[in-house]
């Protein structure tokens, strides 16, 4: 039982609410230290999530070399073939002839073996279709596969998605002419063989032409060469009489290059100067982060205002950022060896920024560097890309570490808190608070107790007291 302060004329409530922010003054001082190093996992796990799109944007770009080797390929005649480079390291020009293109072998049912004018949701039986199985040999295949199917219950729909799942054809019925058609999925010469059904195969045709006077022939219009994807269009000319010769050449596609090497360096410039802000950030120490009886108090701008400051500098000094840096930077100023010597990122006009506010930002001179990829491209190429000791893979392995260090600090979202650093201290700061509340509980509970027993003991002294002299007053 609590009773308040009728007795004492006290305001019982506010001395003990008084009495307990006293006695809540450590367990604030956990609560804000608990919050501030949840400013900084924050912090931490928000550097981590750039980190990792740098880390998968540089495997995606700059570790591939065929970022570098990208090529501009003119053509004299566009609409019979088409070129463009794959993973060619030279350049490449020379002739084309086109004699004829590839085609896929096709298989007709006989004209009247079937219905005509159905809907594909007519059964096979309505179709004409006996049995319940088909098999199908495909381009390439030496044995064919059966198809299953019940003519009763399977309409036309069902029984060419059977078809199309299983095998490496198209299949399709024509309402018009009533015939089911099959087409290969492949070029090649092989014919489409089908047992069970009436009807005949035509082979396919490979695809013929002259390459730089050899000729030669293909299974299918879209093949490589040297690093380079062809891709017939149209024929130019006849197996008997060919047709004139299209020529071709290639040249490096300084643009794209360019633009890959800037994306990156550009990259780095925002990363470094986004980290060395955060280390740098200020820390104001007279704005600890706010209790919730605090914001009580407060104007929801200056909740916020105040909060801005509490949040900054949660990462200043911080040396595994700084040492991610370092890091970084050598990993960029290192020098490769390549099939020409050595190369560094100066000799393509990419250099350190001389003015020491930049802390490391590097500068491009975009007419050398796009010089040297005009002139040597696959140099530029093994700058970034040589296996293990590329630039590109040294600073994705300095981003790694980095992001692993930070990792063991702040852990990822959903980890455990006795997987990270600030996770296990965070934890023992939350028993501590729940330890914390349930002594305050206590203290609380024998603050009311005494004040209750004041104020019953005043009662009975007042009862008392107007006993006395109501037995003096009747005795007078």
């Amino acid at each position: 039982m609590r009773i308040s302060g009728l007795a004492s004329g006290m305001d019982i409530d506010k001395i003990i609410s008084d009495l307990m922010k006293a006695n809540r003054i450590p367990l604030d001082k956990i609560t804000q230290k608990k919050s501030y190093l949840e400013y900084q996992l924050n912090d931490y796990r928000s550097i981590n999530r750039e980190l990792k799109e740098t880390s998968n944007k540089i495997g995606d770009t700059m570790l591939l070399q065929k970022t570098f080797l990208a090529k501009n390929v003119t053509i004299s005649n566009p609409d019979a073939v088409s070129i463009k480079s794959t993973s060619s390291i030279s350049e490449f020009s020379g002739t084309i002839s086109v004699e004829q293109l590839a085609t896929q072998s096709t298989w007709n049912s006989n004209k009247d073996a079937y219905t005509k004018g159905l809907s594909d949701n007519a059964t096979l039986k309505a179709l004409g279709v006996t049995g319940n199985s088909i098999t199908i040999t495909s381009p390439g295949e030496t044995v064919g596969k059966p198809v299953t199917f019940n003519p009763e219950t399977d309409t036309i729909k069902s029984f060419m998605e059977k078809i199309n799942k299983v095998k490496d054809v198209n299949a399709f019925y024509d309402s018009f002419s009533g015939q089911i058609v099959f087409t290969a999925k492949n070029s090649g010469t092989d014919v489409i063989k089908v047992e069970g059904l009436d009807g005949t195969g035509k082979p396919g045709q490979n695809a013929m032409f002259t390459f730089n006077g050899l000729k030669t022939e293909r299974p299918s219009n879209s093949f490589e060469i040297s690093g380079f994807e062809v891709t017939l269009k149209q024929a130019t000319g006849t197996p008997t009489a060919p047709g004139p010769a299209i020529t071709f050449s290639s040249t490096p596609d300084t643009d794209k290059v360019a633009e890959a090497v800037i994306g990156f360096v550009n990259d780095y410039n925002k990363m470094i100067e986004e980290l060395n802000a955060k280390i740098r950030e200020p820390k104001y120490r007279d704005y600890q982060p706010l209790t919730a009886e605090q914001m009580k108090d407060m104007k929801e701008n200056e909740i916020k205002l105040w909060e801005e400051k509490s949040m900054s500098g949660t990462l200043r000094n911080d040396p595994t950022i700084s040492s991610m840096l370092t890091n970084m930077r050598a990993a960029l100023n290192s020098e490769v060896t390549g099939t020409d010597g050595k190369i560094r990122l100066s000799d393509i006009g990419i250099t350190t920024s001389n003015n020491y506010r930049d802390n490391g930002k590097l500068v491009i001179d975009e007419t050398k560097l796009r010089e040297m990829i005009a002139e040597n491209p696959n140099k530029v190429s093994e700058l970034f890309t040589k296996t293990d000791v590329g630039l590109a893979t040294k600073f994705r392995k300095a981003v790694d570490v980095g992001q692993a260090a930070i990792a063991k600090q702040a852990g990822s979202v959903g980890a455990g808190n006795d997987t990270f650093t600030l996770g296990s201290t965070m934890k023992s700061m939350n028993e501590q608070i729940v330890r914390f509340e349930e002594r305050m509980k206590t203290v609380e509970n024998r603050l009311w107790k005494q004040f209750t027993a004041m104020e019953m003991a005043i009662n009975r002294a007042n009862a008392q007291s107007a006993q006395l002299q109501s037995t003096l007053g009747g005795g007078m």
